[in-house]
């Protein structure tokens, strides 16, 4: 018998790597108020890797989506694989070219395609689709913030409408892809 309710135990497992990095810039708070040439820089040191690491936490726990969709998602050596049930496939990063946010009949889908034209789709739902997070902020240029406004909202004024409850936004894209003529 717990005494913790689920939604809250839900909540504070989703939200732990938060609370442990600002449990961790807590600590050098007050580590760094006791003054002095060794305890002064240790405790800052520990508060900045405590606000960076809930930082970044944070921003992952919001990448992460509620529900449950087939397949799963692996993210292994720059190479993000999708494993469902009817469908799936590999991609690269070094040969992702675009990343798309559809929305069709009410579930969003991650469309990576390549540049040679192959397309992955990818439940936003879908098991370990949490990782995608840190693999798509080492691709150049990308904006997280952008990335989990997202996310965020349904549709966006720069989304284009491709059909009813069908929604294809542009997250994501290669500068410099094609075919450069001298």
């Amino acid at each position: 018998m717990s005494f913790i309710r689920p939604e809250l135990r839900a909540a504070a497992h989703r939200w732990r790597e938060v609370l442990l990095g600002a449990g961790l810039a807590a600590f050098g708070g007050w580590i760094a108020s006791w003054g002095g040439l060794f305890y002064l820089p240790t405790g800052l040191g520990l508060l900045v890797i405590g606000v960076g690491w809930a930082v970044l936490a944070w921003r992952r726990a919001r990448f992460l989506q509620a529900g449950e969709a087939p397949g799963f998602v692996r993210v292994t050596e720059a190479q993000i694989a999708y494993l469902g049930p009817r469908v799936g496939g590999f991609v690269g990063l070094p040969d992702l070219a675009e990343i798309r946010l559809l929305t069709l009949r009410g579930r969003r889908i991650w469309r990576l395609k390549q540049g040679d034209g192959q397309m992955l789709h990818i439940p936003v739902e879908a098991e370990g689709a949490d990782t995608l997070f840190d693999a798509f902020a080492a691709l150049p240029g990308l904006d997280t913030a952008a990335l989990l406004a997202a996310l965020g909202s349904e549709a966006a004024s720069d989304s284009k409408v491709v059909a009813l409850n069908e929604v294809d936004r542009l997250i994501w894209s290669r500068k410099g892809a094609g075919v450069v003529v001298r």
